[in-house]
């Protein structure tokens, strides 16, 4: 017989609310399951923040009795969500991983996501780890201790959304809000076998404004494609606060099943000989690339023109760290990543006029992007060129600063393009591999329309720790 705990922890958002609607279970069912899955899993790969268990139980609470009436609130009443904490959420501290952070006072305002999904009645269970301020591509803090891989403790979540990574591959929580900078919600997601989506940059609205300025998004973190075209219509639109901002989009979740019949991919399997690719790696993404094929997408082989752009992202990136720490006297200093002190002292160093060359080189990195995609609906590479590595460590044997092994996923901040990593398979570690996904700005739904028929088709994967 099926542990009902299971059960409720391994079901996607649409099927939670499929069940709420049709009695057979309830949100707090859901919401008690989920609890008790982050609580088991908390100590095997620290995942979390802080665990909010009795709100989490008393909006669940609320949502059952909406349930009860036939009244739901919206498109996610009773469903359990994690955010990463990064991200303001009402009636707790938001530390970004900082002991530099002052967790007294007052905080009684959403990030406008997190506002968006509490008006749609998610429950909360909790905020999930991050790296200090979100700087680095792996997921362990001054604050918060190492974040691990659910699939192998011993090797990493991936970052800097690893906390929230680990929690759904684990059950604990069917949708997330992460952040990506330069890969944040990509690698994580990758490393744990998840789905994971960078909107467009400005279609999910930010409060307050990411420290690293308009290379950082926020977005969906799910179990599948269409759980995160869900979150996705829940997030984007309007908030004042985010000057930035698109405004009103279309919504992607009816476009789903429209497939990729017809679109025109390019496939690059290591951006034209700059990145060197575990064979692992690049077998088991051609295979999915085949299959996009089998689907009737024509695909070639295409290299974009990305001249490694990783010095221009270092300047904008190691300055936003500068910047970040100013206001630190020297003994606050001395409590931050060394990391971190370490690129905040780099990007100080930098001129105006350095920054904005690095701006010029972002610009026409920009251009040659739109250029490809008037040949090219999609862009499909490997998310990483490797499985997760260690813990411990920025970068594995051989790399100093974590862009060194990221180098399919940051350029794409640079340009602002929608880029989602789908789990393709796994290595002969048993540890997941993924497929990345990119569109032209504006064009979240073919990233989605792709992921969700590899989903259909049964090659990207639900990859559960265990095999469970």
């Amino acid at each position: 017989m099926t542990d009902p705990t299971t059960f409720l922890t391994d079901l996607t958002a649409r099927q939670l609310l499929d069940g709420y609607a049709r009695g057979d279970f309830s949100p707090v069912d859901a919401a008690r399951a989920a609890l008790e899955r982050a609580e088991a899993v908390q100590p095997l790969v620290n995942a979390f923040v802080r665990i909010d268990a009795d709100a989490a139980l008393g909006q669940a609470a609320a949502s059952a009795e909406r349930w009860r009436r036939g009244e739901p609130r919206g498109r996610l009443d009773g469903v359990p969500v994690t955010v990463k904490d990064v991200l303001l959420q009402a009636g707790g501290p938001t530390l970004r991983g900082s002991r530099t952070t002052v967790a007294r006072g007052t905080w009684d305002e959403d990030a406008p996501s997190v506002a968006r999904m509490r008006a749609e009645g998610a429950v909360f269970l909790g905020k999930t780890t991050t790296p200090e301020f979100g700087w680095k591509g792996v997921t362990d803090s001054p604050l918060s201790g190492v974040t691990r891989n659910p699939h192998d403790p011993s090797r990493t979540a991936g970052g800097s959304s690893g906390g929230s990574a680990a929690a759904l591959a684990l059950g604990a929580g069917a949708l997330s809000l992460g952040t990506d900078g330069g890969g944040s919600i990509r690698i994580p997601a990758s490393f744990c076998g998840v789905f994971g989506l960078k909107p467009t940059y400005g279609r999910v609205p930010v409060y307050p404004a990411s420290p690293y300025g308009t290379l950082s998004h926020t977005g969906p973190m799910t179990r599948d494609a269409a759980d995160a075209a869900l979150l996705l219509d829940v997030i984007s639109g309007d908030d004042w606060r985010d000057w930035s901002h698109l405004g009103p989009a279309r919504p992607v979740s009816p476009t789903l099943r429209e497939g990729v019949k017809g679109l025109r991919v390019a496939y690059s399997a290591s951006l034209g000989g700059q990145v060197a690719v575990r064979p692992e790696v690049a077998s088991a993404v051609r295979v999915a690339v085949e299959r996009l094929a089998g689907l009737g997408a024509y695909v070639e082989e295409a290299d974009p023109d990305v001249a490694d752009p990783v010095d221009a992202f270092h300047t904008l990136w190691f300055s936003a760290a500068a910047r970040l720490v100013q206001p630190l006297g020297r003994e606050q200093r001395q409590w931050l990543d060394p990391g971190l002190r370490e690129v905040a002292e780099r990007g100080a160093r930098y001129s105006a006029l350095e920054y904005l060359a690095a701006v010029d080189t972002r610009m026409a990195l920009g251009r040659r992007m739109g250029r490809f995609h008037t040949s090219y609906d999609l862009l499909v590479t490997p998310t990483l060129p490797l499985t997760a590595f260690g813990t411990g460590v920025e970068a594995p044997h051989g790399s100093r600063r974590w862009t060194a092994w990221t180098p399919f996923t940051y350029p794409f901040n640079l340009t602002q393009q929608p880029a989602a990593t789908v789990p393709v398979g796994a290595g002969g570690d048993g540890l997941p591999i993924g497929l990345q996904l990119v569109a032209a700005r504006h064009r979240d739904d073919l990233v989605l329309r792709a992921a969700h028929a590899l989903y259909e088709a049964g090659t990207a994967l639900v990859m559960r720790p265990g095999g469970n």
